[in-house]
């Protein structure tokens, strides 16, 4: 039984590419591309001959009896199109199953576009919360925003350029006004990091066209906004419970929203019943 490797790659800039990673990708039986392309163009590059197989978000299922298969006789490499794979990437469900089965799994270290966004934006790094990327639909998207509204971590999130400006909206009417840093096609020729409020980047991209991959990161709540006053949380127990919702599942969902603990919101709903 072969050893499935987690390989991290380059996110633009090809140089970024570690020592260990070419040589586990030189000394694999085969490789798992979630971009075929992007994996020759590395792989040219590198003069690595290793063959290459796609392994995607649309086919990942389909393809893990052939990635499985393939270690039974000999060692498998998993790269995303950029950056480390299970990181909103395919890569979790092969990890999953491997480990289910014995198979030993080990991560090769490398480039990452939440971490570098995060250091490069100067906003606090001790505590953050990686979000992937939000909801193409508006209203998903917003209930997403809300449920991090009171969250007092750094908020890493991807968006897509036609998506940006909207999202950007989002953000500000959601969690508020709050210190960002729009970081686009980083480590590439073209990378760009805008910082500023959630206000003036909207105002900044409705004028210049984004254009890129985006990864933004979004200052916490303050102490001030981490938590709700008592009368607040009173009153959205009073309209889930008009609802119909129980109490138990109003504690859990004000208490995801509010900053208090779930124990003390469900303490206030026997009191309000």
């Amino acid at each position: 039984m072969g050893t499935l490797y987690l390989v991290g790659t380059p996110i633009g800039n090809l140089e970024d590419t570690s020592l260990r990673a070419l040589r586990i990708l030189k000394s694999v039986s085969l490789i798992a591309a979630e971009d075929t392309r992007r994996a020759r163009i590395l792989a040219r590059k590198y003069e690595i001959d290793t063959p290459i197989t796609s392994y995607f978000e649309g086919n990942k299922l389909a393809k893990l009896d052939t990635v499985l298969d393939a270690l039974a006789g000999g060692d498998v490499a998993v790269i995303s199109e950029a950056g480390m794979p299970g990181l909103s990437d395919p890569g979790y469900e092969l990890a999953q199953t491997a480990i289910e089965r014995g198979v030993p799994v080990v991560p090769i270290p490398g480039p990452s576009a939440p971490v570098t966004a995060l250091v490069a934006s100067g906003l606090p790094t001790d505590r953050f919360l990686y979000l992937g990327f939000l909801s193409r639909r508006a209203k998903e998207r917003r209930d997403q925003l809300a449920e991090v509204t009171h969250e007092p971590y750094t908020l890493i999130l991807f968006e897509v350029p036609h998506r940006l400006v909207d999202s950007l909206a989002d953000i500000e009417d959601v969690i508020g006004d709050r210190p960002i840093a729009v970081c686009r096609e980083l480590t590439k020729l073209h990378e760009e990091v805008w910082r500023g409020s959630v206000s003036d980047a909207r105002d900044h991209f409705a004028t210049i066209e984004p254009r890129g991959e985006f990864t933004l990161v979004v200052g916490g709540a303050s102490e001030e906004e981490a938590r709700w006053d008592e009368a607040r949380v009173r009153a959205a127990l009073d309209d889930l419970s008009a609802e119909g919702v129980s109490p138990s599942a109003a504690a859990r969902r004000v208490a995801s929203l509010s900053g208090w603990r779930r124990r003390e919101v469900y303490r206030l709903g026997l009191e309000e019943t």
